[in-house]
């Protein structure tokens, strides 16, 4: 029996196939079926992947679609890697915190490190429990050191296996946006109450902070005159470079923890376009690079392929969720920071 009339077979046991298409000149095959049954496809999942195979199902029209892809091998996890690039990352943070950052004072270098790995780690961390809630295998954080003013690329986690349905999506995408976005406040607290004022000598970094950074820092930071300027130290720089983390990986792009939200709540069209919109916006704040690897993202990917089951409804408590991490977005939008001479 070939794969063909294995997959047809499958999938007519499960739901009642009305026939097989060709889509778009031939680039885009799918089985259309006239009912949708959550317990049926997770069957029908469960039967393809013995052989093989992966379905997605989408809503098409009064009916739905049923695409097959083949089931990608799975690498091994090397958890060595995960500990040594933790360890490197480690280094080039405190690195960062001390000759760029604290002045070369190894406590305030300590200080940034630890403030801002535990911003990161707290936002992998939070993905990788909600890929283990939705039974989705997945790494632990890979950190990524790197030479720059901070001393870190960020960190990310590996997805190894298909996201289940909608839901699971939608966790997977918020989840770790809004962990890292809690733990930077306190972060970002402490760090303004530790700041000072200095003369206003006409070159500096500036930054045009965002609404909750201008918020705490009226309520904590030390009062700074027209001629003075708030010198950050190394904690608030962390606990800013969070909510820029934050911001950043909250943009409706493609694979961005965004993308993913945006790709839960919409279908694969609209998706597009909102991807478009949140490029957009981000070269508005002037965040070029990340720009730039998202239109790379954009146009170099075959498109997000959403979840499996994307037919399954996003219930009530998660539309609240999502109207609470569009209003943190906005609170975390900050324009590029630039040279004052």
């Amino acid at each position: 029996m070939d794969d063909f009339t294995l997959i047809e077979q499958s999938i007519s046991h499960h739901f009642p196939l009305i026939g097989y298409f060709n889509d778009d000149g031939g680039k885009e095959s799918y089985f259309t079926v006239g009912t949708y049954n959550p317990d049926s496809f997770q069957a029908l999942v469960s039967e393809l992947d013995e052989y093989g195979f992966i379905p997605f199902i989408n809503p098409d029209g009064n009916y739905y679609k049923i695409n097959i892809a083949k089931k990608p091998e799975k690498g091994k996890s090397r958890i060595h890697i995960n500990v040594i690039l933790l360890l490197a990352t480690i280094g080039s943070t405190l690195f960062a915190g001390y000759f760029f950052l604290g002045e070369g004072d190894i406590w305030k270098a300590i200080a940034f490190a630890v403030a801002l790995l535990g911003i990161i780690g707290t936002h992998e961390i939070a993905h990788f429990f909600a890929a283990r809630k939705h039974g989705v295998d997945a790494t632990l954080p890979y950190f990524i050191p790197a030479p720059t003013m901070i001393g870190t690329f960020g960190a990310l986690i590996n997805v190894k296996s298909p996201i289940p349905n909608r839901r699971a999506l939608f966790d997977l995408g918020y989840s770790g946006p809004l962990a890292g976005f809690i733990v930077a406040i306190p972060v970002l607290l402490i760090g303004l109450k530790f700041s000072t004022v200095a003369a206003n000598t006409g070159a500096a970094l500036v930054f045009i902070p965002p609404l909750i950074m201008q918020f705490f820092t009226y309520l904590v930071a030390p009062a700074a005159t027209s001629e003075q300027i708030i010198m950050l130290h190394p904690v608030a720089f962390a606990g800013w470079v969070g909510i820029i983390i934050t911001m950043l990986n909250l943009m409706p792009v493609a694979f961005l923890d965004g993308g993913h939200i945006s790709r839960s709540l919409f279908g694969q069209k609209i998706h597009k376009f909102v991807s478009i919109l949140g490029i957009m916006v981000t070269i508005v704040l002037g965040w070029y690079l990340m720009a730039a690897l998202m239109v790379l993202i954009f146009f170099m990917g075959k498109g997000h392929p959403g979840a499996l089951d994307n037919v399954v409804p996003i219930d009530r408590n998660r539309k609240i969720i999502a109207v609470v991490i569009l209003i943190i977005f906005i609170l975390c939008l900050s324009p590029f920071p630039y040279t004052q001479i």
